[in-house]
């Protein structure tokens, strides 16, 4: 079995920055794509941004040139860092990682959520 446990939301000014963290935890497992997501009330989960394998990387149109995703493969987390942050950037962010395990093919796999949310 795999955990992907995420931190770092809050409550944060329009304007202002977060980071978000997320990483994964388990048996022997691999990882392969990771990301981030998010749902704001009354709408469908959409992709914010995603980092491959080789490192390249694709984001949502809304959020391009303000939020950088990365990764630590040493550590198996990944990260979102956040800036210029909107009021309509409120959601609950979800990690996603496609991981395999001894016994598992690759699959998805999604953290707990993390809230953020941007208000003055």
């Amino acid at each position: 079995q795999v955990h992907l446990v995420e931190s770092g939301g809050g409550l944060v000014q329009p304007g202002g920055s977060l980071k978000l963290s997320c990483a994964a935890s388990g048996s022997t497992f691999r990882l392969y794509n990771m990301g981030w997501y998010r749902q704001a009330p009354g709408k469908q989960r959409e992709l914010v941004a995603r980092i491959f394998n080789g490192g390249s990387t694709n984001y949502a149109d809304s959020v391009k040139g303000r939020f950088t995703i990365s990764r630590d493969n040493a550590k198996n987390s990944v990260y979102l860092q956040m800036s210029t942050l909107k009021p309509e950037d409120t959601a609950v962010y979800y990690c996603n990682a496609v991981v395999s395990t001894v016994t598992t093919m690759a699959s998805n796999y999604w953290g707990q959520g993390t809230q953020v949310t941007v208000s003055s």
